[in-house]
């Protein structure tokens, strides 16, 4: 289990990368669509989970174009492949 203060180091970390309106909620849309795809491909909507779990992604996306930042999955690959953030 994380400590709190892990959590809220995260989180601010998060914050800080999400400080444009448009981006904030263009995530606040697309990150519950995206989890929402798990138990739709479990319950056998596997047409609706792809839509779910892909436009979440396009979404935080272009959250992060408009931002002019890079998304959290981009910077993980980056760093596992050791290339230059």
């Amino acid at each position: 289990m994380m400590e709190t203060s892990a959590l809220s180091g995260l989180l601010a970390r998060w914050y800080l990368r999400h400080q444009n309106r448009l981006n904030l909620a263009l995530h606040v849309v697309g990150i519950p669509a995206t989890v929402a795809a798990a138990p739709l491909a479990i319950l056998g909507s596997y047409g609706w989970a792809a839509v779910c779990f892909g436009g979440g992604y396009v979404l935080q996306f272009a959250g992060h174009l408009i931002e002019g930042n890079k998304s959290g999955e981009e910077l993980l690959f980056r760093r596992l492949l050791k290339l230059k953030s």
